[in-house]
């Protein structure tokens, strides 16, 4: 059984605890706009130009088998009907600026590679968390991964939109410690025409969590213009309160980073360039409004409020 990796983050703190591998699966059903990982959403590996490497030297044309490479002003230009991801042009190119942009890995390959930091687990009471894309678009392939770790006494964690058949995602409950689910946008109107699809399954799929027993950290990413409106966390707030309020809510502040990688595979980004993350001063005001919500445990910061 394969899937395919587009990175595996080794001594990673975040998204659990202590040290931990993790691990990003390519595929995921929502479209976010402002995405951190834009190169997870196609669940298919693909080849990407990196122009600001380019040196438009052509290497790469002559090699391809089935011409699928042209040169523009920004350097080459990948016709992906005629790739068929031989990979001869990344060999070649002497720049380095063509790459695959995941790896097809199987089952036993991922856990001999997790398996690798099993002392710093061990140590610091870490583990592996499964991220994306979406762990449950692959769910069979996330499964195994997740019951070898357990196998091993590995910790797992796994970051998950929700968006998925409920008995798919019940089967996750077997072989992970903690869940965290993104809640993005409440209004479920305003949820379809920004993201693609309609909440109703992600908001019914946290409360079959809650029900299941699970242990869950829910997640709100502060997007300027998408996001990060006091009605919009006030609803999460009181959504997630009136489900079981002592279930933490963590506010995700806005990274600008991510606009860098957007550049780089050429996608447009949404958010405004030079948009910052917010200040202390807002980020205390948003924690009160989901206090006001219900909320009783807010994650800011890696500090629980």
């Amino acid at each position: 059984m394969n899937g395919n990796i587009f990175d595996i983050n080794r001594f990673a703190i975040h998204d659990g605890g202590g040290i931990r591998s993790t691990l990003f699966i390519k595929g995921c059903p929502l479209n976010c706009p402002w995405c951190q990982n834009p190169e997870g959403k196609n669940k298919n590996i693909a080849l990407w130009h990196f122009s600001n490497k380019c040196i438009k030297c052509g290497i790469c044309m002559g090699v391809c088998p089935q011409k699928a490479l042209t040169m523009n002003e920004k350097g080459i230009s990948v016709d992906r009907k005629r790739c068929d991801l031989c990979g001869k042009c990344v060999d070649a190119c002497p720049a380095l600026a063509l790459k695959f942009d995941a790896r097809s890995m199987s089952v036993r390959q991922v856990i001999e590679e997790l398996l690798a930091d099993k002392s710093f687990y061990d140590v610091t009471n870490g583990g592996i968390t499964l991220s994306g894309g979406e762990p449950t678009a692959n769910p069979e392939f996330s499964l195994e991964i997740l019951r070898e770790c357990k196998k091993h006494g590995i910790n797992t964690a796994m970051e998950t939109c929700l968006y998925t058949d409920e008995k798919v995602l019940l089967k996750f409950t077997e072989v992970v410690d903690t869940f965290y689910t993104d809640i993005k946008i409440f209004n479920c109107e305003k949820h379809r025409l920004v993201i693609g699809v309609p909440n109703e399954k992600i908001l019914n799929n946290f409360k079959a969590l809650v029900k299941a027993g699970a242990s869950i950290i829910v997640r709100i990413p502060l997007i300027p213009g998408f996001t990060a409106d006091d009605q919009n966390l006030y609803n999460i707030g009181g959504f997630v309160s009136k489900v079981n309020a002592d279930i933490p809510v963590e506010l995700i502040n806005f990274n600008p980073l991510a606009e860098n990688k957007y550049a780089v595979f050429d996608f447009d980004y949404p958010v405004k360039s030079g948009t910052k993350p917010y200040p202390k001063a807002e980020m205390e005001s948003f924690i009160d409004i989901l206090k006001k919500s219900g909320v009783k445990k807010v994650l800011s910061g890696g500090v629980f409020r």
